[in-house]
């Protein structure tokens, strides 16, 4: 894995900076865990982990940076791998799942509960909050995504019939996976809040011979997903809306939300199961496709701050709350982490590929910052919290669901 190439030769002078270093790297150390680093400032010999042989060098630029990462070890270190003001020796995704592995918690302490409290309130869903966060990071433009993505743009966990599929049969499998899952009908309709660059709508027209409503607040992505639906000839079955899922009318047969509900935020899930128990009722059924966690917690404030505002990814009993107080039946409950882990790794592989490009598109810091996104989370499905949940549901008056899964692993039954 690639690493800063800043020098580290204007570290601070020995002497006092050499006491404090001594300091305040074990109080990193005491928020992390033993992780199997070596830490130091500058060019000096640095201090590792108590008991632990080192695997890694972390050399940190100077002292204040030494300060910053300790007083919040996940931000701190994040900014600073962006500006460069850190080096790894070592392999980044391997780093931070031995981050992950000595299981500390730096993201419990009081300081990182008072910034979470913080960003939750200023990057609130809100209508317009909402609309605020997704530009920040779905408006950086298409041909950014375009370097790393598959052909159609599927920005979400793909679906691996084999580890050895490629990251375009792993999107496509997943497309009709989930509309395996639905079962859906010709001529039934269907609502999608959150469709991306339009991938999964334009599935469901083609293979399953449905009419869709997608709804998003991206700009970028409803432009490129109009134009597919027109280059595709589906434009009179897939209606592309600029609008945010709140203000969705009507009643469908059949919902979806592929990797939007990490964006909804925790405060608005009974909001949520109310606009979706709106448009299918009683006798729809539907699927909630997102990134969870094992356990109820605030999700990662870099990546709040730099990659993606206003993102929550819920446990499993949180998710529930969006659909247990509507009556809604929970049909299956499918976890596809792996499938995430190997499809992080695509993307990665890809985006490093073309990491030169992404610089002159933008600058070294953004460039570093998706690096360091895109391994962190490789890094969480591995040997962190994170899980991929698939929920199915149905309400009360909708047919029951075939009696075995058997039908689910049978590629094939689009049109």
């Amino acid at each position: 894995m690639q690493a800063s190439e800043t020098s580290m030769t204007d570290a601070s002078p020995r002497g006092s900076a050499s006491r404090l270093e001594k300091w305040l790297i074990p109080l990193i150390f005491r928020a992390t865990g033993p992780v199997p680093v070596r830490i130091a400032l500058g060019d000096g010999p640095g201090v590792a982990a108590p008991g632990i042989a080192p695997r890694f060098t972390v050399r940190v630029r100077d002292l204040r940076t030494l300060a910053q990462i300790a007083l919040d070890p996940e931000v701190g270190f994040g900014d600073a791998w962006m500006s460069g003001r850190v080096e790894l020796a070592g392999d980044l995704v391997a780093f931070l799942e031995a981050v992950y592995h000595a299981g500390g918690n730096s993201d419990r302490g009081w300081y990182s509960r008072l910034a979470s409290a913080w960003m939750d309130f200023w990057q609130a869903n809100t209508l317009s909050g909402s609309r605020h966060n997704i530009h920040s990071h779905y408006d950086v433009g298409n041909d950014f995504y375009r370097i790393w993505l598959d052909r159609q743009f599927v920005y979400t966990c793909a679906y691996f019939p084999s580890p050895s599929a490629t990251l375009e049969d792993a999107q496509t499998a997943k497309l009709d996976y989930v509309c395996r899952k639905l079962r859906l009908v010709p001529g039934e309709t269907v609502i999608e809040a959150g469709c991306g660059w339009g991938a999964l709508a334009l599935h469901m027209a083609k293979h399953y011979g449905v009419r869709v409503a997608a709804f998003n607040i991206s700009r970028e992505q409803i432009r490129l997903a109009r134009e597919r639906a027109r280059a595709e000839g589906l434009a009179d079955r897939v209606q592309f809306i600029e609008d945010d899922y709140r203000n969705a009318s009507g009643r469908f047969d059949a919902f979806a939300s592929i990797g939007m509900l990490e964006h909804v935020g925790r405060a608005n899930y009974s909001e949520f199961g109310r606009v979706i128990h709106r448009l299918i009722g009683d006798r729809g059924r539907g699927l909630l496709h997102f990134i969870g966690k094992n356990e109820a917690g605030t999700f990662s404030r870099w990546i709040r701050k730099r990659i993606f505002p206003g993102v929550y990814a819920p446990s499993l009993s949180e998710a529930l709350e969006v659909l247990e107080p509507m009556g809604f039946f929970v049909e299956d409950v499918e976890n596809l982490r792996p499938h995430y882990a190997r499809t992080l790794e695509h993307w990665l592989e890809r985006f490093d590929k073309s990491s030169a490009a992404v610089t002159a598109m933008f600058d070294p810091p953004f460039e570093r910052a998706w690096r360091l996104y895109l391994a962190g989370s490789i890094a969480g499905f591995r040997a962190g919290p994170l899980q991929l949940y698939q929920i199915l549901f149905r309400g009360s008056q909708f047919a029951a669901l075939p009696w075995t899964r058997a039908g689910l692993y049978e590629a094939g039954n689009a049109e």
